[in-house]
């Protein structure tokens, strides 16, 4: 058994040193990513081309995941995330500078978007395994809360990103997120990191034997791959919504309203990463899992009953409250059961699992939505007369239809993973992090 060479007290004050600077990166890098969105359809007034954003930010992480594990394992972590947030910063410099010239072209931000996701792959992947040698076990369900609300900084990042858009342009967001890379480097250039840490003892990679390592842990680990799998069919559920959020509330408001509501959900997953920052979750960490997911059935449900900004503005936050109890409980149990010399490859196996469906979605949410559900809760609608007297009829219901019948899906899937005793069972298979925190003797420079 492989115990956490942070040292304690030491370790969390490496992790907060290395969080803050990650922290102010993905700041940068959220700001970007919605100015950049906004210059493609505002330029072209093309949905797709906007949504082939998407498609740029999801599909290399699912394609290099297995690889990200590889190297998270095999080489040094540190400089590995060293090297993504660089990267990185190079990326955003080259945008800049063809702003900066008038030479900006859309297949440009296509390219950036698919290279930034690409180096985020490997960064997450690293930065994920690295943490549970960090930070002591007693204190990793906390660390990992913290972690979640980098995700309600992406999400409210449009409010500040529009004001900042209309003061300083597309030239100072991208000049604003270059220096946020400077600040991650140089927060990892500080902290000094036990060796033991970022490059575990034990751990190999090397040709297909590493890429399959990951995949052969977790066929090994029942219970684990059946939360992989509760995973999956969730992230497909939460890519629909995610993707139908912004129509449904343009279907019964204006732009001002959506900017304050987007900024809303983004307070739910704050002060939910807070919540666990705080608590760090349940003891039973699979309990968390079962609740995030019974609550998020019941607020999407509750997105559907009436077009009004009001329920909007309190169903969105309290879905997204709850994504971090449950990434954080799933984040942690992988991180503490997980031996530390595959964990780099288990995680890259479980980001591939659990997204590979989302690009699905977003392929289907068009045509489900003006194809099949716009019609059927259209005034004359097939539908009108029975779930038109419960959500009502006309434009934006059939968003509405869409959001009643996930959430009712997401219910189906809490009831079956219950109905899994592996996955019930899933907190008492034997720990792979030890209890006590060892001093470490050398640290990287």
């Amino acid at each position: 058994m492989t115990g956490s060479t942070g040292g304690g007290a030491a370790g969390l004050r490496r992790f907060s040193l290395v969080w803050g600077g990650q922290l102010v990166s993905v700041i940068g890098s959220a700001l970007t990513a919605f100015v950049l969105g906004v210059w493609v359809y505002t330029g072209t007034g093309s949905v797709t081309q906007f949504v082939l954003i998407q498609f740029c930010a999801v599909v290399p992480g699912i394609l290099l995941a297995p690889y990200a594990g590889v190297v998270a394992d095999r080489y040094d972590r540190r400089r590995v995330m060293l090297v993504a947030d660089t990267g990185g910063g190079v990326v955003t410099a080259l945008l800049l500078v063809a702003t900066s010239s008038g030479g900006l072209a859309v297949w440009q931000v296509y390219v950036a978007t698919a290279l930034a996701a690409t180096l985020n792959t490997f960064h997450v992947i690293a930065y994920t395994a690295l943490v549970p040698a960090l930070v002591p076990k007693e204190h990793l369900g906390r660390v990992n809360g913290l972690m979640q609300i980098t995700q309600g900084v992406q999400i409210a990042a449009p409010l500040v990103a529009g004001a900042l858009l209309a003061v300083v342009g597309l030239r100072g967001v991208l000049l604003i997120d270059a220096v946020s890379m400077v600040v991650a480097v140089g927060a990892l250039l500080v902290a000094r990191l036990p060796e033991e840490a970022v490059r575990p003892v034990g751990a190999t990679g090397g040709g297909r034997e590493g890429v399959g390592a990951g995949l052969a842990w977790l066929r090994g680990a029942p219970g684990l791959f059946a939360l992989c799998a509760v995973f999956g069919v969730w992230n497909f559920l939460f890519a629909i919504a995610g993707g139908l959020v912004q129509p449904l509330i343009l279907s019964f408001s204006g732009p001002a309203t959506l900017g304050v509501l987007m900024a809303a959900g983004g307070s739910g997953l704050f002060v939910g990463g807070l919540v666990m920052g705080v608590w760090g979750g349940p003891k039973r960490r699979v309990l968390g899992v079962y609740l995030g997911l019974a609550l998020g059935g019941v607020f999407l449900v509750l997105h559907s009953l009436a077009p009004s900004p009001w329920l909007i503005g309190f169903a969105a936050p309290a879905f997204l409250f709850t994504l971090p109890l449950m990434n954080t409980c799933c984040v942690t149990l992988l991180q503490t059961k997980v031996d530390p010399a595959v964990l780099g490859r288990v995680l890259a196996v479980v980001r591939v699992l659990s997204t590979a469906a989302m690009p699905v979605a977003f392929l289907l949410i068009g045509p489900l939505t003006d194809g099949v559900a716009e019609p059927l809760m259209a005034a004359d609608g097939a539908l009108a007369p029975s779930v038109g007297t419960l959500i009502g009829t006309g434009e934006g219901r059939g968003i509405a239809l869409i959001f009643l019948v996930v959430g009712v899906l997401m219910l189906a899937l809490t009831a079956w993973a219950w109905t899994r005793p592996r996955l019930r069972a899933v907190d008492d298979l034997p720990d792979a992090v030890a209890d006590e925190v060892p001093t470490p003797e050398r640290t990287t420079p």
